[in-house]
């Protein structure tokens, strides 16, 4: 039987194993519902605001004695986003920087970046609201939601390993990804002025994390390896003996390709692949080779 177009959505979301289509689907299944919350609302069919009611839940809390209270926040804001251009721009950004991540890194390495980033982002906004008087001013009335930082994190992990890769945007044409980068700081820098300090803040703070875990990562420690590693599917793999040089990798790379390519990647960038090796990898991300 065909599938209908939302049980296709739902599959690619929440059963295809593809971080990013996952995460993409937690942040708009959590706006849906937040949304149809306020349509009941708004409709009169309950005189309570069953978003005010729901949104204390999900939402971090600028003060760290209410956040306290409340320590999952740190967790659920980054899924949490109201106002449909709110969520528009982060789901693009996240999926456009997040397809070239997942191209030459690894699915458990994503996961990482994007739950870190997150977490670290909040972290430096709870701790500008405590130390910084013009903003400890405001702490206990201030709160936030959205996936910036972590969207940050994504973009600044991927422009930090592919400086010069380039994108093409509308109005701007081709731009490479380190001056994507450096616009975002500078607009992040300067908003900190602005109405939005707070997220503001927690954006830069996921942008210095997927820029300091990238420059770990090329100098050969890994912290996505707290998360674990997906042995049932590496014995699935099949191990093929590989004869001929290292600069003649199979058609259909094996695993051991995969592994020994994304290492020299973390290890020197992407630019330092042969015309080979970048094809091995571009056959292999097609093929859904990219481990856990």
């Amino acid at each position: 039987m065909k599938k209908s177009w939302i049980g296709g959505l739902w599959h690619k979301a929440f059963r295809s194993g593809n971080p990013l289509f996952l995460f993409i689907g937690i942040n708009v299944a959590v706006f849906v519902v937040l949304g149809l919350l306020s349509l009941v609302s708004a409709l009169g069919f309950t005189d309570v605001s069953l978003t005010g009611y729901v949104m204390p839940w999900l939402q971090l809390p600028a003060s760290i004695s209410a956040w306290l209270y409340k320590p999952w926040t740190l967790a659920t804001y980054m899924f949490t986003q109201q106002g449909l251009f709110h969520i528009l721009f982060n789901m693009l950004w996240l999926f456009w920087l997040g397809i070239i991540f997942l191209d030459f890194l690894k699915k458990r390495q994503f996961v990482f970046v994007y739950l870190a980033g997150g977490i670290v982002g909040g972290l430096l906004y709870l701790l500008a609201y405590s130390m910084i008087p013009v903003f400890r001013a405001e702490s206990y009335v201030t709160v936030m939601i959205g996936s910036s930082a972590s969207v940050s994190a994504v973009v600044f992990a991927t422009a930090t390993l592919l400086p010069d890769y380039t994108i093409r945007m509308l109005f701007f044409g081709n731009v490479r990804l380190k001056y994507l980068a450096l616009a975002f700081i500078v607009i992040d820098v300067l908003a900190i002025a602005g109405f939005n300090a707070g997220g503001s803040i927690a954006h830069i703070g996921g942008a210095l994390f997927g820029f300091v875990y990238i420059k770990r990562l090329q100098g050969g420690q890994d912290w996505s390896r707290v998360l674990g590693r997906n042995e049932r599917n590496r014995r699935k793999l099949k191990v093929v003996r590989n004869e001929r040089p290292v600069n003649e990798e199979p058609l259909v790379p094996n695993q051991e390709v995969i592994d020994r390519i994304l290492d020299k990647i973390s290890q020197s960038g992407y630019d330092s692949l042969t015309k080979v090796e970048k094809e091995a990898l571009f056959k292999a991300s097609k093929q859904g080779q990219n481990e856990y």
